[in-house]
């Protein structure tokens, strides 16, 4: 155990961009909304499972985040236990924190003193004010925040899963882990030998697994996505009951975009996802060809900025909320969800995307999770390390995916059905793989089979050119071969093409318009319901890149104003009696 009363430990140095020390004019900015205050030394600051923590600047002395922070009563442990790891030393003119201070989720880390210091406190509330409306210091956190949430998620600090890699529940809650970015972890009871013991301490059965832990003291028992959702500060606690001016389900870039630009313009907005903010763009590790962003922006970063957006603007978030139905009934849509209660509006937009295509190879699926992935994120690097992996598919996210895994030290297999890397692959996509030497490309080549023992150890690629079969040793396969709208709750509500895709505009041109008594013609982006409207990938005839689907996002937003007018004041001008 290390007491407090040891030399202060060396500062963690600012190799990232993490860890930037503010001026003395930014102090002074924050100063206005904060207090100083003296502290002693081991006292806790920020403590892991923590909401509702407050914001610290460092002005004396030196402060360590620690991970492990064992349980106390009040707020000044003795000594650190000897489960305490230090992952940062920060010293004057440093923050404490990270993206989840800002978005209302609980701490992933605690914060210590290691000696008697000073700081300067802000309330969590205060700090999201000037995060979000001044420039001077704001950008300077979120930056910071942003790279912090990168690290973590990196060093796989954070909430702790534990359970088995073979359970369909851990992997429930691992996959809704990495798409929502949270920092996180996976204790396999499979090979961790203190699994046991530490679930015993925490009084978790095998009846409750998997079990999420959150702190020394806070546990969820096998809980359902909703549950999760709820602690980790992903859904709104408690809904209006009054209708909304707009329901957007889905959160990718498309829904994102709508939400911001509606809420911004003054509408009551409500938004809805199933399973991870920010879509299959929120798990691109980089958007090369997004307006504004010469270097390029991680899909993360990217949607993460959007959601605070949302928030800044008042949209009321709620992840874990698969649609079931939506109607139409007098005047006002409303909608039925898994996990979350119905919400009533007065417009509503799809953006509810597309979902991975599966390759028929036996034995495939029961691989899912622990060696096969349909997204490659930190997390799935992390795994990987410098083991060899296979990335299937000819198109931009295959690409992407497969640059990223080869940036972290992968050896990558790139299986390309195709008879040419540019045939369906964005140009400098290709030319950068094609340049990259730890990525080999095999065109005109499928998957026909796997093997392992559990998780993957190899696979079969039929190469079409030679004729031949060959077998390759690949630990972790990455599956981009595109995806289906997903629709299947909309059958017999809208009007959808012979692939699931939703119907928009001319393309309706067979059906009837059903719009007379608004006095208009059905909208471009509108569906055959009046006043619904459908964006991004899930649309038919969309274009599918993330900059498309973010403008369609925001051009429907226009319409949905168009809509709501003509439904309170009619084509006339004069107020509607309802």
């Amino acid at each position: 155990m290390q007491p407090f009363s040891d030399p202060a430990p060396v500062e963690t140095p600012d190799v990232s961009g993490a860890y930037p020390r503010l001026s003395q004019a930014q102090i002074e900015l924050l100063d206005r909304v904060g207090n100083i205050r003296a502290t002693t030394a081991g006292e806790i600051l920020t403590q892991e499972g923590e909401l509702g923590g407050d914001f610290f600047v460092i002005l004396r002395g030196t402060v360590m985040v620690v991970e492990g922070l064992p349980d106390v009563h009040g707020r000044r442990p003795a000594e650190l236990g000897p489960g305490t790891k230090i992952l940062e030393v920060h010293g004057p003119g440093r923050f404490l924190g990270e993206l989840g201070l800002v978005e209302g989720q609980p701490a992933f880390v605690s914060s210590v003193t290691s000696e008697a210091s000073e700081v300067l406190q802000i309330s969590g509330d205060d700090l999201r004010r000037v995060v979000l409306t001044d420039a001077a210091v704001g950008e300077t956190i979120l930056r910071a925040y942003l790279q912090r949430r990168i690290l973590l998620i990196g060093a796989g600090v954070g909430i702790r899963i534990f359970g088995s890699r073979f359970s369909s529940d851990t992997l429930r809650i691992l996959e809704f882990s990495a798409s929502n970015r949270l920092p996180h972890r996976l204790v396999d009871l499979e090979n961790d030998g203190q699994a046991g013991a530490i679930l015993d301490m925490a009084g978790v059965l095998a009846g409750d697994l998997p079990a999420v832990v959150l702190n020394a003291s806070q546990v969820l028992r096998n809980p359902s996505n909703a549950d999760l959702a709820l602690a980790m500060g992903l859904r709104a606690v408690k809904e209006h009951s009054a209708p909304y001016d707009l329901m957007v389900i889905g959160a990718g870039p498309a829904g994102l975009a709508a939400a911001v630009y509606a809420a911004s313009d003054g509408l009551s907005v409500v938004l809805k996802e199933g399973v991870g903010l920010g879509g299959q763009a929120g798990t691109s590790p980089r958007i090369e060809n997004f307006l504004g962003f010469p270097a390029g922006i991680s899909g993360g970063e990217l949607t993460e900025r959007a959601i605070l957006q949302a928030r800044k603007f008042g949209v009321q978030i709620n992840v874990a909320c698969g649609a079931r139905s939506i109607r139409l009934r007098d005047g006002e849509f409303c909608a039925e969800f898994t996990g979350s209660g119905p919400a009533v509006s007065r417009a509503a937009l799809l953006a509810t995307g597309v979902r991975y295509r599966r390759l028929p190879i036996p034995g495939l699926e029961e691989m899912e999770g622990n060696s096969v992935f349909y997204a490659a994120t930190v997390h799935e690097a992390r795994l990987c390390g410098a083991q060899p992996v296979t990335v299937v598919g000819g198109g931009n996210s295959a690409g992407q995916a497969a640059l990223f895994l080869a940036g972290t030290g992968a050896a990558v297999r790139l299986v390309v059905r195709g008879a040419h890397l540019r045939a369906d692959m964005s140009r400098y996509l290709a030319e950068r793989i094609e340049e990259q030497p730890a990525i080999r490309v095999l065109l005109e080549a499928t998957i026909v089979g796997v093997a392992g023992s559990g998780a993957l150890e190899q696979i079969v690629v039929d190469l079409r050119a030679s004729g031949e079969q060959r077998t390759f040793d690949s630990r972790y396969l990455f599956i981009f071969i595109g995806a289906t709208p997903h629709t299947e709750w909309l059958q017999g509500t809208l009007a959808l093409d012979d692939q699931g895709f939703v119907l928009t505009g001319s393309d309706l041109q067979e059906f009837p318009p059903e719009f007379s008594h608004l006095g208009r013609r059905r909208l471009p982006l509108e569906t055959s319901l009046p006043g619904m409207f459908a964006v991004g990938d899930v649309r038919h005839g969309s274009v599918k890149r993330v900059t498309a689907a973010a403008g369609e996002g925001s051009t429907a937003v226009a319409m949905v104003h168009e809509h709501l007018r003509l439904l309170h004041y009619g084509p006339s001008g004069a107020p509607r009696n309802n």
